[in-house]
């Protein structure tokens, strides 16, 4: 990876930290997500109104790609409400984050070349989210990656490997596009923000369709409007970033592994802030992954 990207990874890791702790807070419901992904929106609006004349001149294989992305963005939402509601920032947070690295890595191994130390750094990675769950090593059974909170977590990382995925080809595809006449920034600023109007469509269908699911979280307290702006801002910032940062890679497996350094960052700040318990083995598995994460972005 480049400097430039790495920078860009950097920030984005430490917003994407930033905006989870804040939703954790707030006990997220789905309907959370889909006040936060609306404000979002609103919030970059008026800063690509300008440019939003260009996306005209998408290909139509893009405007598929964005349905694509929105419905994964949608999945992982769900899922990360879903983990939040029933587990610890600091165990979901993590599972979360490093399962699409090696879903990502996977779809990926055909046509690319990984060398021996970046696959380790990413198998290192996995290896640490699979030892932070365990509470006790002599009690360490099945059970522990079964918990409710655990499959959300893997339901949220489905989600954010499939949108990494389509938002890499859909990048790709505009880059190479002779239509598009603006520079990369502008073209993908506006590309994020109509992935974030296909997510927030995606959200407000499944909420929609899920009549019974909006009564359970009627039940809830309503979600505070200053909370869900707050990590709108965050979601829009930290993955605008990432779609820049994937224009400076050559393989978006190595973009999807390095932003894992978020996994330590989430993980501290659910220990230090929301003061969940913290055991040997999940500061192992914290340790873990951030020696993988050296090794990634060193190579």
């Amino acid at each position: 990876m480049t400097s430039a990207a790495i920078i860009l990874i950097l920030i984005s890791a430490v917003t994407h930290a930033v905006w989870n702790l804040i939703s954790k807070r707030e006990d997220p419901s789905p309907a959370f997500f889909l006040y936060a992904t609306t404000f979002g929106c609103l919030c970059m609006v008026p800063f690509l109104l300008p440019y939003i004349g260009i996306a005209a001149a998408f290909p139509a294989h893009v405007w598929y790609l964005l349905l694509a992305t929105g419905l994964c963005q949608a999945i992982y939402y769900c899922g990360l409400a879903g983990a939040y509601r029933s587990g610890h920032l600091s165990v979901a947070y993590p599972l979360a984050r490093s399962i699409p690295v090696v879903l990502v890595t996977a779809i990926n191994m055909n046509g690319h070349h990984f060398g021996a130390w970046t696959l380790t750094g990413m198998l290192l990675i996995v290896a640490g989210g699979i030892i932070l769950p365990v509470r006790r090593w002599s009690v360490w059974t099945l059970r522990h990656y079964l918990h409710v909170a655990s499959l959300f977590a893997l339901m949220a990382a489905v989600g954010t490997a499939g949108y990494s995925i389509v938002d890499d080809a859909a990048l790709r595809v505009l880059r190479s596009c002779p239509d598009v006449h603006a520079n990369r920034i502008i073209v993908t600023m506006v590309y994020a923000l109509l992935e974030g109007i296909s997510s927030t469509a995606w959200m407000a269908g499944i909420l929609l369709v899920g009549r019974r699911m909006m009564e359970d979280t009627q039940k809830t307290p309503r979600p505070k409007l200053g909370n869900a702006l707050l990590a709108g801002i965050g979601i829009y910032l930290a993955y605008s970033l990432v779609l820049l940062a994937m224009t400076f890679a050559r393989n978006v497996s190595y973009i999807v592994a390095f932003r894992q350094l978020s996994i330590p960052i989430g993980a501290l700040l659910g220990i230090t802030v929301l003061r969940e318990p913290h055991n040997t083995a999940k500061m192992l598995g914290i340790a873990t992954m951030v020696v993988g994460l050296v090794l990634v972005a060193m190579n």
